[in-house]
């Protein structure tokens, strides 16, 4: 099997028929059946294009066919639970009995996950004391949304039951205001509009998302804020939340993240202006409160590399 991010280095590589009775089963619920994973790590397994059926790869909701060829790359078995880490440069920007609102740095995970073996959120809040809700599976407990790795900002951890509740369920039905803002290479055409536009799994390159006819509904409003000569910074405001929707999005427009090399950008550009990952910045959060319902909204100041990227930008302008 090939190997691609997020392989576990010490895995073991399977290969079986499907069994009859696992037939029209979801890829998810079949690993977790076959090989006693929990649904949240064989969901894991397949988001990272570890499980191929009759040599292609397979996405964690796909249903399989009896007498398939399953092979599948597993996690090593689990060992002591890590201690949790401190994470550093990570601050808390809201806390009460219900939830915790965190700045998240670049560089940290959302929670532990196979093949990630940095910081994360969930272990930060851990070692500096805090308890976060025990619902969803045991490695994201209190786990509602998720920031890439390498996307900065705002970011809410439920801490109480009622609220990892109250939260997925707004998540589900669109009552939260999520806003970024991300600088795009080269001038979007219009300068504000909406891009409608289904996302599922690269068709070629299983680590990545792509606009696909027939993936999930993908919805990403935009506005320009700024212009310059070689990119604009954006206004963003996600009406669903797909895995890398807005690194997708604005690829599949020709004007990519600054910086995100995985999605088409120029590294020269990047070079220059002192950015080494996407200049993606979670900047605003808002939902209603889960103890009373009113409107609460946090925000997030840019991170110095992004905000020194700008800053190039605006001196040459």
């Amino acid at each position: 099997m090939t190997s691609s991010p997020g392989l576990p280095a010490s895995g073991t590589s399977r290969a079986l028929p499907v069994p009859d009775g696992l037939e029209g089963q979801r890829v998810d619920q079949a690993l977790s059946r076959l090989f006693g994973l929990s649904r949240s790590v064989a969901a894991e397994v397949a988001d990272a294009g570890h499980v191929l059926v009759d040599g292609r790869v397979r996405g964690k909701g796909d249903r399989l066919s009896g007498g398939s060829w399953l092979e599948v790359e597993l996690p090593p078995p689990p060992g002591e639970p890590a201690a949790p880490r401190p994470v550093e440069g990570m601050t808390i920007l809201y806390d009460d009995d219900d939830l915790v609102l965190v700045d998240k740095p670049v560089g940290v995970a959302a929670h532990p996950s196979p093949g990630w073996d940095g910081p994360t959120v969930i272990g930060g809040l851990a070692a500096a004391g805090y308890r976060v809700s025990t619902s969803g599976a045991a490695e994201r407990q209190g786990v509602v949304h998720r920031l890439d790795a390498a996307t900065t900002g705002v970011m809410v951890v439920a801490k109480s039951e009622r609220a990892y509740t109250s939260l997925k369920a707004a998540f589900k039905e669109r009552t939260v205001e999520k806003g970024y803002h991300a600088l795009v290479q080269g001038h979007p055409d219009p300068s504000r509009g909406t891009i409608d536009a289904p996302i599922d799994r690269h068709p070629k390159h299983d680590w990545r998302f792509a606009v696909v006819q027939g993936g999930r509904p993908s919805v990403t409003h935009y506005e320009v804020m700024e212009a310059f000569p070689a990119a604009s910074l954006v206004d963003i405001r996600l009406e669903t939340g797909r895995t890398h929707q807005i690194r997708v999005h604005f690829s599949a427009l020709r004007h990519p993240c600054v910086g995100d090399i995985t999605y088409g950008a120029d590294p020269t550009l990047a070079a220059r202006l002192g950015v080494s990952r996407q200049w993606l910045h979670a900047v605003r959060l808002g939902f209603p409160h889960p103890a009373d319902g009113r409107w609460v909204e946090f925000t997030s100041e840019y991170p110095s590399d992004l905000a020194g990227a700008l800053a190039v930008l605006r001196a040459e302008a």
